[in-house]
């Protein structure tokens, strides 16, 4: 879907983002909220950055919408807005999110756009737009990293490794019967059949590691970092080169950009809890034992691969 010219290929970034994935529904925010607790990180929720191809001119035409409180693109929920600005209106919001105002988005956008020399169309005049969105985070709150969150994006890792050659992946993973569980608990994500959860979540866990680079990749369980949070972190932080912070484990009691603009976020009520155990294997009361049964058939090698024990056996032990 990206354009590509010759004319404005980018030089590799030097910043060391944290870019943090996994699928949809897997603890993704709750681990950007904990990283950003850390005194040396700022690390903001995704922002969705791959539409619409002319991305910079439709930001700045929605920021001048907004202004004028254009009732187009006024509302907190993505039925409020009008489907033609949906992409611009999201991505302030997502900005927002991540500590920004209204006003930053508009001069780095168009700092962006006059820097390249385009409608920011292709991956890495997008990431550039990131990358300056992060350096002036790190520098408005005086981190030493800024981070942010690729969510699925992390199957096609090496794509964003080549760009920031410095950049350091985290990749969330959580029992994809649970991550099946809970898209059915959010209006609008919940998967037509179980086979397209096992699926959609098997694209994200067997890809993200083969594009990899070495010395830069870290997979963590969702399932360990809220039951053994402190050696969890320990590991994280450990990995990223920085020293231990007691508040990594007090994420709920500091202040996050998230949390003060939460626009609709849908786990931003979640992850301002202190850390909590109560969703592993959900799946076992919000699924049925048919549906449990379909996606371990289909996805129950992987499942175990990640130390997940499986309801009924695999198709391997029964032959």
């Amino acid at each position: 879907m990206f354009n590509s010219s010759p004319d404005h290929t980018l030089v590799p970034l030097r910043s060391d983002p944290v870019l943090l994935g996994g699928e949809d529904r897997s603890g993704t925010t709750l681990l950007s909220i904990l990283l950003d607790s850390h005194p040396d990180l700022v690390v903001g929720p995704e922002i969705d950055f791959t539409e619409p191809i002319n991305l910079g001119s439709h930001i700045l035409e929605v920021c001048a919408l907004m202004a004028c409180r254009d009732p187009r693109v006024i509302g907190t929920t993505k039925e409020a807005i009008d489907p033609e600005w949906f992409d611009g209106v999201h991505f302030v919001w997502q900005c927002e999110r991540s500590g920004l105002d209204r006003d930053d988005v508009k001069t780095l956008v168009t700092r962006v756009i006059a820097e390249r020399g385009t409608n920011l169309a292709t991956l890495e005049d997008r990431c550039l737009l990131i990358d300056s969105i992060g350096e002036f985070r790190r520098q408005q709150t005086g981190a030493k990293r800024w981070g942010l969150k690729l969510q699925r994006r992390i199957q096609n890792i090496c794509k964003y490794a080549t760009i920031w050659p410095q950049a350091h992946f985290v990749h969330i993973i959580r029992d994809g019967r649970d991550v099946a569980a809970s898209h059915d608990k959010v209006p609008g994500w919940d998967h037509r059949t179980i086979a397209e959860a096992a699926q959609g979540w098997l694209d994200v866990v067997t890809k993200a590691h083969l594009g990899a680079p070495s010395g830069r990749y870290l997979e963590v369980r969702y399932e360990d970092l809220v039951t053994a949070p402190r050696e969890t972190a320990t590991r994280m932080l450990e990995y990223l080169g920085l020293g231990w912070s007691e508040r990594v484990l007090h994420h709920a009691e500091h202040k996050h950009a998230l949390f003060d603009k939460p626009w609709g976020h849908p786990s931003a009520d979640a992850a301002a809890q202190p850390l909590y155990t109560r969703c592993i294997g959900r799946y076992v009361q919000d699924l049925t034992p048919q549906e449990v049964e379909q996606f371990e058939r289909l996805a129950g090698k992987e499942l175990e691969k990640f130390g997940y024990t499986l309801s009924v056996p695999t198709l391997s032990s029964r032959e």
